[in-house]
């Protein structure tokens, strides 16, 4: 009886392994749409809404191809013709692979350069306007040092552009920044790597920050969403608050049985069970950037019992290499990270849509007051963008009028 116990179930084990792995081969890189979402491609702007402005939510582009091949560079450029004046890219941090701007001499200077250079072509001549925020690998990955590698980055940044509203927050401090993109439109910015970030970070006026404590911070966002409540809120960060991707503790079969693709893609070494140790790990307590590492659940926390008093915000980060979306208490929080990199991406959950493919949202907020939403891909068969998803962010806002 022993021997039958042992033999079946490892093969019961081994075949809900090889059942799971086939069911995550079969929807890769294929759309989820939560049920009531299916039917989207039948909803559309009405024909006689006027565009007021559109916002690009370009996230983790830090791997572009600087050989003028890039396929999302592209489709931006493309965004970028038809909205004119009217239009914001928001490059939503981890701008620069693997370690943000190094300094001279160093072995990724030129990489970096090269990549940033092109990133900063794509706003020089564009008149719209173009704003930096900065993610975990700007700031070293996160590590001790990071606080000046963020500095060199945004003082990049900034020479070039001569324009104090293109790397926000300023100086690494936490935020609030705002810009008004246009009536009834309402941009805040916040830096959410200073909670997750290791070594020094700035904060006071010693590092020219508004705040000497971080629940100044807090107050003051709250201020901001309560004075803006007539208005429709964009708040750009790095961070997710809600995904069903590896930073949000979701991992892959082959990540279980193959643990060392997590360290390098062509470390396929067997380790089952043993395997699965690092992705519960992560999922429980969490890396320095998951939600489930403290320092990120504690900031997630506080700004999720800000953000659940109101009705009309829009939060969009980057962080995780794939597109989502969810609806939570009346606001819409987006991950659009798959500017230059594409990873793994779990369907459902209290998600209404996710996809693994490069690509970017778009936001198109009209003259009667309505906000769409647009995920946009590389396409297989054209050189256009692909429109993958399209839905209308419910709002309780007043309609507002056209900006000439």
């Amino acid at each position: 009886m022993l021997i039958y116990f042992l033999i079946i179930l490892p093969v019961l084990f081994l075949a809900f392994l090889l059942f799971s792995y086939w069911q995550e081969r079969k929807y890769k890189r294929k759309p989820f749409y939560r049920l009531s979402d299916i039917g989207w491609q039948h909803s559309a702007p009405s024909p006689e809404a006027m565009l007021v402005h559109s916002v690009a939510a370009f996230g983790d582009v830090g791997a572009i191809a600087t050989d003028g091949t890039d396929p999302v560079l592209k489709l931006l450029h493309q965004w970028q013709e038809k909205t004119g004046e009217a239009g914001t890219i928001l490059f939503l941090g981890d701008n620069l692979y693997p370690i943000g701007l190094p300094e001279e001499g160093n072995r990724h200077r030129k990489m970096a350069e090269d990549r940033l250079n092109l990133l900063l072509d794509s706003i020089k001549s564009y008149p719209g306007k173009g704003i930096f925020l900065s993610g975990n690998h700007d700031w070293l990955k996160g590590g001790k040092g990071g606080y000046r590698q963020m500095l060199r980055q945004q003082n990049y940044v900034l020479t070039r552009t001569k324009d104090a509203q293109s790397y926000l927050p300023p100086d690494g401090c936490p935020g609030p920044s705002t810009v008004q993109l246009a009536e009834g439109l309402l941009l805040v910015v916040i830096n959410t790597q200073w909670w997750v970030q290791r070594g020094e970070k700035p904060l006071g006026a010693k590092y020219g920050c508004p705040y000497d404590t971080i629940e100044d911070f807090f107050t003051a966002l709250h201020k901001v969403l309560r004075d803006n409540r007539h208005q429709r809120i964009v708040i750009a960060a790095h961070h997710p608050l809600y995904s069903n991707a590896l930073h949000g503790g979701r991992f892959t079969i082959k990540q279980h049985i193959f643990p060392l693709t997590a360290a390098h893609k062509r470390f396929y070494i067997p380790l089952p069970i043993f395997g699965s140790l690092y992705p519960f790990y992560r999922k429980l307590f969490g890396a320095h950037e998951d939600m489930a590492h403290r320092k990120y659940k504690k900031m997630r926390k506080r700004l999720l019992r800000i953000f659940h008093r109101y009705s009309n915000i829009i939060y969009v980060a980057g962080h995780d290499h794939n597109l989502q979306h969810f609806e939570v208490q009346q606001n819409h929080y987006i991950v659009s990270g798959s500017g230059s990199k594409t990873a793994f991406v779990k369907k459902g959950g209290r998600a209404t849509f996710t996809l693994e493919s490069l690509g970017f949202f778009v936001l198109n907020y009209y003259d009667n007051g309505e906000v769409w939403m647009e995920a946009r891909i590389v396409s297989e068969e054209s050189a256009d963008a692909q429109v993958v998803f399209r839905k209308k962010l419910e709002s309780v806002l007043a309609p507002q009028r056209q900006i000439a």
